[in-house]
């Protein structure tokens, strides 16, 4: 095309049909290759740069979508990289403030007061409206990858890669029972997390608050007070084994500096022994916090299978029912649903706080978690601590995402299979050895 006699970047100021005309060009071209209308009507600097800056983002994303397809754990592992979401933060951010500056500078070149009075506001608006949904929308996407990088950074530790025990990764995924009528913490919640590592093929193993004469192995620090198990003289469940070691924590003195605690490493020796797993990291769930992660999500559906009266184990009559039937709870409700002991017994109340962990997991969409994504990242940080290092995380989302497909073997510890005051430990470890391999032979 002719600079000089180029009709876009010499038009013809008293024409308003050509300077209409011109205006929808440029509008357009500054939406479908943003730089090209400088290239033609403005700076050429500018537009060079721009569309340059252009094809190099489309290069990425048509990168990334075959990297996906072909290597996923690679996408995955950029996508939980602090520095790999601290540069795509500043690359967003960078591309909205240039499409900010080429949409106004385009506004400038169409001249506006020469086109005719009524396509004016048409053109203008198209611009506005394209503006707010471009930089709209990768300035929600640098949001989003800086409050990634500062929830994983709050969040994951900076540990070392682990390989599989026997192929399995296994994760301790205690639901923390603290409250303002407690002397600390203790689990009311606990259960292992076995996931194959090549297939994603998961059994979860519950083991119930209230098991008794928990054993160590020799390499424990608790074997040495008690060798032939958790015996207090009294009730000695598994759980207070957490307020135990809080109490001793010269029995585990590096735990707060390997981003844990004695209470949290007292209970993974005693889950260790009593499933005969290695438990290589753990996962603690504040059950008091939980409710803001539900109501952040927008809620839970529960299939309800019986009305469930509602009320701590101390009331003398319900506080209120749930009735049998999907019903939707908001976080306080299911957070009722899941710890209620009116009239129930422990091993109910474990299968409650299982179906609600379930369907938090099940039931989060991506849609919901970007909508969201500040306020789900924020009750995270809250209510969830891990030892899980950063350098896992995409190993453990292409995990995730293989065994989305395979149903997930559970396994509870729970009478009249297992005798929970004198358990049969032979037993146990050969039914969680059997229920890993039927989760294995479910994953083809």
């Amino acid at each position: 095309m002719s600079t000089v006699n180029s009709p876009v970047r010499f038009p013809d100021l008293r024409s308003p049909g050509t300077m209409t005309k011109r205006a929808w060009w440029l509008i357009g071209l500054n939406i479908l290759i943003p730089g090209s209308a400088q290239l033609l009507a403005g700076s050429r600097r500018l537009g060079r740069f721009a569309v340059s800056a252009t094809f190099v983002l489309w290069g990425a994303v048509v990168l990334a979508a075959l990297v996906y397809f072909l290597l996923p754990r690679v996408v995955y592992t950029l996508a939980s990289s602090p520095i790999a979401l601290g540069v795509a933060q500043v690359i967003l951010a960078g591309y909205a403030i240039l499409w900010i500056v080429l949409t106004l500078d385009t506004l400038r070149l169409v001249r506006l007061i020469r086109a005719w009075p009524k396509a004016r506001p048409l053109v203008a608006g198209l611009a506005v409206a394209a503006l707010a949904l471009s930089a709209g929308a990768f300035s929600y996407g640098s949001v989003i990858a800086g409050t990634a990088r500062t929830t994983l950074d709050q969040l994951f530790s900076d540990g070392a890669y682990q390989d599989p025990i026997d192929g399995q990764y296994n994760i301790m995924l205690l639901g923390g029972d603290a409250g303002p009528d407690r002397e600390g913490i203790r689990p009311d919640s606990i259960s292992v997390v076995s996931v194959n590592a090549d297939t994603g093929a998961a059994t979860i193993v519950g083991v119930p608050r209230n098991f008794e004469r928990a054993t160590f192995s020799a390499g424990s620090p608790l074997f040495g007070p008690f060798p032939n198990g958790y015996d207090c003289g009294d009730q000695c469940l598994i759980n207070y084994l957490y307020t135990y070691a809080e109490e001793h924590p010269e029995l585990y003195p590096d735990a707060v500096a390997n981003g844990s605690t004695p209470g949290i490493e007292a209970t993974r020796d005693a889950v260790s022994g009593v499933t005969g797993l290695t438990v290589q990291y753990y996962v603690i769930v504040d059950m008091q916090g939980f409710a803001d992660l539900i109501d952040s999500l927008g809620g839970i559906s529960i299939d309800v299978p019986a009305r469930i009266p509602i009320g701590p184990i101390t009331a003398t009559e319900p506080y209120f029912y749930i009735e049998a039937g999907t019903q939707r709870f908001d976080g306080g409700t299911a957070l009722w649903y899941a710890r209620s002991r009116y009239e129930t017994t422990d091993f109910a109340r474990m299968e409650r706080q299982r179906q609600v962990q379930e369907a938090v997991i099940s039931q989060v969409d991506p849609a919901t978690v970007l909508a969201k994504f500040q306020d789900i990242a924020k009750a995270g940080t809250q209510v969830v601590h891990t030892d899980i290092p950063q350098v896992m995380l995409g190993g453990f989302v292409d995990m995730a995402s293989k065994g989305r497909s395979i149903p997930v073997t559970k396994l509870e510890l729970v009478p009249p299979t297992i005798d929970q005051n004198n358990p049969d430990y032979d037993l146990i470890h050969g039914l969680v050895t059997d229920s890993i391999a039927s989760s294995a032979t479910a994953a083809g």
